[in-house]
């Protein structure tokens, strides 16, 4: 996944708000992570301001769950 397409997906999740979302935007996260790095998952949580929204700090690992 691309950044932007990234970006586009959190923005959605910001936008509906609330518990699902929150889990939705960690998956996204941990998507992002795992391809860009954490400066890059850091980068998209300032931008958006998922800080205020979900509570996501700079610096917290995102992983996408065991099957």
């Amino acid at each position: 996944m691309t950044l932007e397409r990234a970006r586009q997906l959190l923005q959605t999740q910001v936008s509906f708000g609330g518990g699902y979302n929150r889990q939705g935007a960690r998956l996204i996260l941990a998507e992002g992570a795992r391809e860009h790095g954490q400066d890059a998952v850091d980068g998209l949580i300032r931008e958006l301001g998922l800080e205020q929204v979900f509570s996501f700090k700079p610096g917290t690992s995102f992983e996408t769950p065991a099957p």
